[in-house]
């Protein structure tokens, strides 16, 4: 059993600065329109929350912009969107709806910040707990400020939000089990946010391992008599199966998952990446070597990974974080935002590689030589990762542009097709529904009520000028016509 810690002044005043430092980052280009790095699944989020604004917050029954099959193999013409319970899309839906200071999107983005600063808040306490409070403020620094760490904690996505659901479940887990006498108090609280964070995201669930090593460590042989350890398991996964078995009422809402665990879609069509080399390449080297970490903080991560220390919840952390990654591998190579999950993980564990590296004997390297060599990874890793990570923020221009342009040639009830492939960004900039690739014939797609077609390929242009079709737009990219 550890000491519980109570944190002292001297620690809410750093991480005070801290968090007023990762919130200004996470600001940068917060009102920038929605079409950066993976817009095609910001916009579906968004629209959701939109569509509370519009029709009232009916959580059961959440819609986009898609009408199409193009997701679902099946016609969806409510525009059903069931994957994750709407929590975060709800949360900054109410506050554009009920205090409309700030466009919806900045809303989002705002939300997702926000929740990110909790997650600091707790692996500062964490790690203050397990090492130090060096340790504590390298782990809040590098999710602070790590280029990859800002990026992703300020998108319209639900992870941030369920992250730190789930590391606020953590802590009050953390603290419940860790007091002298255990409230029951503190385990509604960490199960209600169990909850609450796989409602948000299921694939929060990994660091269920984290928690029932703190249960282990707390119990030792005799968790199996305990009830607060089912208590937890049942309050947390009860929501969700209760999700997921309403959710098949609405097959047609439901977007194909399954190539998410082994495999990537390439221009060659789905490629299996279970155990390949190629998934070690990408995942080990391309997003945590030089994307995550840039490059020289893998080194901390190392060190942090292989440390000793006074029990294993770190190394719980860590496990979690892994077992997710070689779970869900063909998702984390295909999208960088899957590894928003591990986050907390590569930033406990790499802020305790920091502190190992400072505890270094005097007798083994000189201290002034040390201090300014970590300052210096640090910085070089921040840059390094920042190289590659600002071009997430950099939006094609014409997107803004011929968006503005179906919305002044179009009613808001017309059902538009946008040739993009399956990205609904140009259906959510343009504030229409529709379907987002041409994926049936034109005169099927007339059939379905879809009104206007939109290309920017130069084959479909063609196709569609021979076809004696009204032209409504034509500029040096897109062409739109009337079917």
């Amino acid at each position: 059993m550890i000491e519980l810690i109570i944190m002292k002044k001297k620690d809410i005043l750093i991480l005070a600065i801290i968090l007023i430092i990762g919130l200004a980052l996470r600001i940068y280009k917060i009102d920038t329109p929605l079409a950066d790095l993976h817009s095609w699944r910001q916009v579906d989020t968004a629209a959701v929350a939109r569509n509370f604004t519009r029709d009232g917050f009916n959580l059961l029954k959440p819609t986009y912009d898609d009408i199409s099959s193009i997701q679902t193999g099946i016609e969806n013409p409510s525009g059903i969107r069931m994957v994750e319970f709407p929590i975060y899309n709800a949360i900054f839906a109410f506050f554009t709806k009920y205090l409309p200071i700030v466009s919806l999107e900045i809303y989002g983005r705002l939300t997702s910040a926000i929740f990110s600063l909790i997650t600091i808040s707790v692996l500062y306490y964490f790690a203050l707990m397990e090492k130090n409070r060096i340790a504590a403020i390298a782990t809040a620094g590098i999710y602070a400020i790590f280029p990859f760490f800002v990026f992703f904690s300020r998108v319209i996505l639900p992870e941030s939000t369920a992250v730190a659901f789930m590391m606020l479940s953590l802590f009050f887990l953390y603290i419940g089990l860790t007091r002298k006498k255990k409230s029951i108090l503190y385990l509604i609280f960490a199960g209600t946010l169990f909850a609450l964070s796989l409602l948000t995201k299921p694939t929060t669930i990994f660091y269920s391992f984290a928690a029932g090593y703190l249960f282990l460590r707390t119990y030792k042989f005799d968790i199996f008599k305990q009830w607060r350890p089912y208590a937890y398991l049942i309050i947390g996964i009860i929501p969700l199966i209760i999700w997921r078995v309403y959710i098949l009422q609405f097959p047609e809402g439901i977007p194909a998952s399954a190539w998410l665990l082994t495999q990537v879609n390439t221009f060659e069509g789905p490629k299996e990446i279970f155990f390949r080399p190629a998934f070690f390449r990408w995942m080990f080297m391309e997003r945590i070597g030089t994307l995550i970490f840039g490059i020289y903080g893998t080194a901390f991560f190392i060190l942090g990974a292989v440390g000793k220390y006074k029990n294993f919840f770190l190394h719980s952390m860590l496990f979690s974080g892994l077992v997710y990654i070689f779970t869900f591998q063909g998702g984390n190579v295909q999208h960088e935002y899957y590894q928003t999950i591990a986050l907390p993980m590569f930033a406990l564990i790499g802020g305790v590689g920091v502190a190992n590296i400072i505890e270094i004997p005097s007798k083994y390297i000189h201290k002034i030589i040390l201090y300014p060599t970590v300052f210096a990874v640090i910085l070089f890793s921040v840059l390094f990762s920042y190289y590659k990570v600002k071009d997430y923020y950099v939006y094609p221009n014409d997107l803004p542009q011929i968006a503005e342009l179906i919305k002044t040639f179009t009613a808001p009830e017309d059902k538009i097709v946008t040739d993009r492939s399956g990205d609904t960004t140009l259906l959510y900039l343009s504030d229409r529904k529709g379907a987002p690739a041409v994926y049936k014939s034109i005169e099927e797609l007339t059939e379905l009520g879809y009104r206007y077609l939109v290309t920017s390929n130069e084959g479909m242009k063609e196709d569609l000028k021979s076809r004696d079709l009204e032209i409504v737009i034509e500029t040096d990219l897109y062409l739109m016509v009337k079917l």
